[in-house]
């Protein structure tokens, strides 16, 4: 078979493949877009699961209608321009792919308005070329775009979708997310014609609270530990369950979003992890809701499909500050709920990172002890060896286990052995 370039529509198909995992992925994708477009009202009507029917309404910026037709062009996106825009993403979306693999595996209509246009337009994209067709249409300063058909032309991807219910739970579960990412965003989720999630824009923290308790629960809500910590750019927020309540119903709530994305990232799970570790038992898993704010240029967003993972670029930084951040939380809840008569406890073994990975810059300096008196004469020798001031073996930090009692047994011999002169030649 010779070399040659692939339809539009086939090109998209084969890119769907990463973008477009099931309904859930189409909803992740649609409504981030909403969120660019700097919408504080998102409503999601679901039928059959997704599989029927995907229908995002907002009342963001909307798109011109002379955009209408790039909008669902492959790499086109109007939130970089550039090399420079990439190393520093500030936004959730910026590939540019999702609208164009959406619709070749679907029947996408994308309805838009923008305040200084007087009337709305419509596109849609079909045929093997994927041509734009734009029509004018009714609709209020805002985009909405339906999904129909999910999957027709592909029969193989349609066959690996799950129940009706599987489904929509998968779409609940972004939405729970993304509520949880953005809470001066008023959220409707329906399924079937019928309301099932509202979460209305909220702005103080008690409010936030509010929300909060509706998506983790109750339970997390009592046992929730309020965090707010800060180094320079690094900026750590949001609430970690008391390890010591921790049920197995909580430890299925693990949300992580770093700068406003929602993350799967190991790295961080690994660093909540071993701050709980010795609260937690060998079957258990802390529950959290974090929120890392960063410097965008020293994270890359670009480097999973589905923008479920970063790439640090001082990891080991990140690691230690989350770390540092949640102990320290947690040291002050026990210290707390020590009474005021009751004799400190003996020091415990804390959890520390590996000596070969470094030192943790954010750990609190431990308080100096007193100095213990030698059992021989310190060496202060001002007049052998020329090395006058230099303090003992065990003034050093880097000294050999062992060193000071050598120079110790060594300066005994010294004391004991008579001076002699030198022999005359």
């Amino acid at each position: 078979m010779p070399i040659q370039v692939l339809p539009p529509q086939l090109a998209n198909q084969i890119a769907a493949g990463e973008v477009v995992e099931r309904p859930a992925s189409v909803v992740k994708e649609l409504v981030e877009n909403s969120l660019d477009a700097g919408a504080t009202r998102v409503d999601i009507d679901i039928e059959r699961g997704g599989a029927k029917l995907i229908r995002i309404r907002d009342n963001g910026c909307g798109i011109k209608k002379e955009e209408l037709a790039l909008a669902l062009a492959r790499h086109a996106t109007s939130k970089i321009a550039s090399l420079d825009d990439l190393e520093a993403i500030i936004s959730l979306g910026f590939r540019g792919e999702a609208l164009a693999s959406i619709s070749s595996v679907s029947r996408l209509t994308l309805t838009s308005r923008t305040a200084e246009q007087a009337e709305a337009w419509q596109a849609y994209a079909e045929g093997r070329d994927m041509d734009v067709t734009v029509k004018p249409a009714a609709h209020p300063v805002g985009t909405t775009l339906e999904v129909l058909d999910l999957f027709y032309n592909t029969p193989a991807r349609r066959k690996f979708m799950r129940t009706e219910k599987t489904e929509f739970n998968h779409i609940d579960e972004i939405i729970r997310r993304i509520a949880l990412a953005r809470f001066d965003v008023t959220l409707n989720l329906s399924h079937n014609g019928k309301l099932v999630r509202q979460y209305r824009a909220v702005a103080k923290d008690g409010q936030k609270e509010r929300r909060l308790g509706a998506i983790c629960g109750t339970p997390f809500l009592e046992q929730a530990l309020a965090i707010e910590w800060q180094h320079g750019d690094l900026t750590l927020r949001g609430w970690v369950a008391d390890p010591n309540h921790t049920t197995t119903a909580l430890t299925e709530i693990q949300y992580c979003y770093v700068n406003g994305r929602m993350m799967r990232d190991r790295l961080i799970n690994h660093a909540i992890r071993q701050a709980c570790e010795d609260k937690l038992g060998a079957d258990q898993q802390p529950a959290f809701v974090l929120y890392l704010e960063i410097d965008p240029h020293q994270v890359d967003v670009n480097v999973h499909p589905a923008k479920h993972e970063v790439r640090f670029h001082q990891s080991r930084l990140v690691h230690d500050f989350i770390y540092q951040g949640v102990l320290s939380v947690l040291q002050q809840q026990t210290e707390t709920t020590l009474p005021l008569e009751e004799i400190a406890p003996a020091p415990r073994h804390v959890p520390e990172n590996r000596i070969a990975a470094g030192r943790n810059h954010f750990a609190v300096p431990a308080e100096p002890t007193a100095a213990r008196e030698p059992a021989t004469p310190r060496y202060s020798g001002g007049a052998s060896g020329g090395n006058g001031g230099r303090q003992s073996a065990g003034g050093w930090p880097h000294a050999q286990p062992g060193y000071q009692k050598q120079q110790g047994e060594v300066y005994r011999a010294l004391l004991q052995t008579p001076a002699t002169s030198p022999a005359p030649e």
